[in-house]
């Protein structure tokens, strides 16, 4: 039997329908949004005077609800206690159901159909009470409008699926940007050969800023007295980057003329000079990574202004040359010098010191992190004491508190010699305070002073042979091959040397 128009432009009115829900709910839009619009659809399309939709989670409570033409239960989960709710969530299939109440309200023909996402049901889309279309009064509903109505659940299930989805991948996406975050600050913490050991709060504040600039872009400047860790500091910046697969281009301002800093800072053409071959400069080298400008402050006044016109227009021009070339580099630059004072006096530019300073990260002396010595001797005792093959290396404690009365005025870099150095000259796995060639200081921040118990040079070759032979084990000749010495000259340096002892130290076993 041929449909009638009526029932042709109803079947057609659903099916522009769910083409219209399926474009509105391809775009993410947050859950409460997508319900209410399936519940509106729903209602408009199938001319219901009620409507109902809510979401459920993987333990069957309501996420949320929303109503149409009824009262909103209080609270939201007493509408899983409903009958017709209750049969669908158990059968899983849409249904038609007329009802003496729901909700409340009075009796009523019934759609409901589940939404289903895999395994999993999301949520219940059901109308009621449907309203003769050119009459007045109620009409009832027909299969067409059960198919109608499961079709756009399916569609909004899949929509609510992805909305979930994606704010799964989103709290994933925070949490490992979190994770990663720290992991970044515990490399830069345990990053061992970048002289940036120690626990003070100094110490951690800084390594703390490292971490969060180094995923900017913004130009550093990073100052601290000489041996403070500078360049170390850009590396570990540079290292942490999303430059870090680029070069690291490190360039010593204070190391160079003018004119040689000019061509190494920006290149140079052909035929500028008899004999000159072009050549590209740091920026051109960087390309991609970091240029690091050690002592920026020595650079000379009339070569500020080309540097200041770089970082403005981030192109350059290579010396000789009047093409210009875009750089892609990111600056870190480093001083020692008081820029402040050279401002003032007009030997450094003020708007070239803004555009370097965009963030500051200060080094603080070693001498006012004292507390950090015991663990960089530690670092620095068993780095080169595995370099030459000395096993369980230790300092005592009299050695140790020399160092921690000591200034060092070369900071880190100085601390990390002098270890070194009593490695280099010790066969003995203890460092006692004899090792450490060390002036005595009248203040742990003055100017150093030496003092009179120095070991004189015959006590410390004593030493350092008492030393060999009890590594040796008092086997002479062993002794003699490490001292680079025959036999007959060890015997009498040790007969010498232990008439001018000033003290019982036995010569065969330290």
């Amino acid at each position: 039997m041929p449909q009638s128009n009526f029932e042709l432009r109803r079947k057609l009115l659903q099916l522009e329908a769910l083409y219209d829900v399926g474009r509105a709910l391809n775009t993410l839009r947050p859950e409460p949004d997508l319900l209410e619009e399936l519940m509106q659809r729903a209602v408009a399309v199938l001319d219901a005077t009620i409507g109902f939709v809510f979401s459920i989670d993987d333990k069957m409570n309501v996420q949320h609800l929303f109503t149409f033409g009824i009262d909103m239960p209080t609270p939201s989960n007493v509408v899983l206690t409903e009958m017709p709710i209750k049969q669908v969530l158990s059968s899983r299939e849409p249904r038609s159901i007329s009802v003496p109440k729901f909700l409340g309200g009075p009796p009523s023909d019934l759609l409901i159909a589940p939404m289903i996402s895999g395994e999993n049901i999301v949520g219940i889309l059901g109308v009621g009470g449907k309203e003769e279309r050119g009459a007045k009064g109620v009409g009832s509903f027909v299969e067409d409008d059960l198919r109608f109505l499961s079709s756009l659940a399916a569609i909004g299930a899949a929509a609510i699926d992805n909305t979930r989805n994606y704010h799964r991948l989103d709290v994933i996406r925070e949490s490992l940007q979190d994770e990663n975050r720290n992991l970044r600050q515990r490399m830069l913490r345990e990053y061992s050969d970048r002289l940036m050991v120690g626990d003070s709060p100094k110490m951690q504040r800084v390594i703390d800023l490292v971490a969060r600039v180094a995923d900017s872009q913004a130009n550093v400047l990073i100052r601290g007295e000489s041996g403070t860790g500078k360049e170390m500091v850009a590396r570990l910046i540079h290292g942490n980057s999303p430059r870090k697969d680029g070069p690291f281009v490190a360039i010593n301002c204070a190391a160079l003329p003018e004119t040689l800093l000019e061509s190494e800072l920006f290149g140079i053409e052909r035929g500028v000079a008899t004999g000159v071959e072009a050549r590209p400069g740091k920026f051109e080298l960087a390309r991609g990574g970091t240029v690091f400008l050690d002592e920026v402050g020595d650079i000379p006044l009339a070569l500020q202004a080309k540097l200041l016109r770089v970082l403005q227009e981030r192109e350059i021009e290579k010396l000789g040359g009047r093409r210009r070339i875009p750089i892609d580099v990111r600056i870190l630059s480093a001083t020692h010098r008081s820029l402040e004072e050279m401002i003032e006096s007009g030997s450094f530019r003020q708007d070239l010191y803004y555009r370097l300073k965009v963030v500051e990260i200060v080094l603080p002396p070693l001498r006012e992190r004292k507390e950090d010595i015991p663990k960089l001797v530690r670092f620095f005792l068993d780095k080169y004491g595995k370099r030459e093959g000395l096993r369980d290396v230790r300092i005592t404690q009299d050695a140790l508190q020399k160092l921690m009365r000591y200034s060092f005025a070369g900071n880190v870099r100085e601390l990390e010699n002098l270890i070194e150095g009593a490695l280099a000259l010790t066969t003995d796995p203890v460092i006692d305070s004899g090792d450490l060639l060390l002036p005595e200081t009248t203040a742990t921040t003055g100017g150093e002073e030496l003092s009179n118990d120095l070991p004189k040079l015959d006590e410390l070759q004593r030493r350092y042979v008492a030393r060999v032979l009890a590594f040796t084990g008092g086997n002479m000749s062993k002794a003699a091959k490490i001292l680079g010495i025959d036999r007959k000259t060890l015997y009498r340096m040790r007969a010498a040397l232990s008439q001018n002892a000033t003290s019982g130290e036995n010569w065969d076993v330290h």
